[in-house]
């Protein structure tokens, strides 16, 4: 494993190995402390005391960020008739149904999310294996196989990002760039947790939350004082 660079050392040092942060704090420090020649992405760590292997514990949805994410979101849609129109007007790269399919099959287009109305499925399905690896799969859990493919489409152009669980307990997810106004990053890593503490499975007893960490690309890991950043 090769050996962490002078500057993050440094950077290491200065955060505090077992200190924790409020998270205006975090982020004033995150800012302060980027020398990178490019926009880094603010991320987020939430350790949940959740089994993965259970099937009822494995939660997964979607958040809307309120300041963005500072992304460009690509987005296809399968759909016919009027609703194909109203995906084009809402701003989707790609509208179809077989020919989408086809393209995507050929790997001639790239995107970074696919909606669908429920009676395109069967076309959809047949993608499994090029999607399914990828994430991109329309899941009604997500809002991604709607009825309503314009807001859909808007939402995801807007800042919705993903969140689901993975094998350790633990939920990443990249809310928006750190060249983003402090408030705005408050804003956006305050809608994310919101939204993980909604999602609590009902049958899950004890504390919920094991700790939370907000990093940005480049930087160490903060931890945060839930209490103090986020009122719980």
């Amino acid at each position: 494993m090769a050996r962490p660079g002078k500057r993050y050392r440094k950077m290491a040092e200065s955060a505090g190995i077992n200190k924790f942060y409020n998270l205006s704090e975090a982020v004033s420090f995150l800012k302060e402390n980027s020398s990178c020649k490019f926009d880094e992405t603010v991320e987020v760590a939430v350790n949940l005391n959740l089994d993965p292997r259970a099937s009822d514990q494995n939660i997964r949805g979607m958040v809307a960020m309120p300041a963005g994410t500072g992304k460009t979101v690509r987005v296809v849609v399968f759909a016919k008739g009027k609703a194909a129109d109203e995906a084009k007007e809402a701003g989707a790269e790609f509208v179809g149904a077989e020919d989408l399919a086809e393209k995507i099959t050929s790997g001639s287009i790239e995107f970074e999310v696919c909606i669908a109305s429920p009676d395109m499925m069967g076309v959809v399905g047949r993608l499994g294996k090029v999607l399914g690896p990828k994430g991109l799969m329309p899941n009604p859990k997500l809002g991604t196989v709607t009825s309503n493919v314009a807001t859909a489409v808007k939402s995801s152009k807007a800042g919705q990002i993903e969140y689901r669980l993975d094998k350790a307990g633990i939920v990443h997810a990249g809310l928006c760039k750190l060249s983003f106004a402090k408030e705005k990053i408050e804003e956006n890593t305050k809608a994310f947790v919101g939204a993980i503490i909604k999602a609590k499975p009902a049958g899950v007893k004890g504390g919920y939350l094991k700790s939370i960490t907000i990093s940005s690309t480049m930087s160490v890991g903060l931890k945060l004082n839930t209490a103090e950043a986020f009122g719980f």
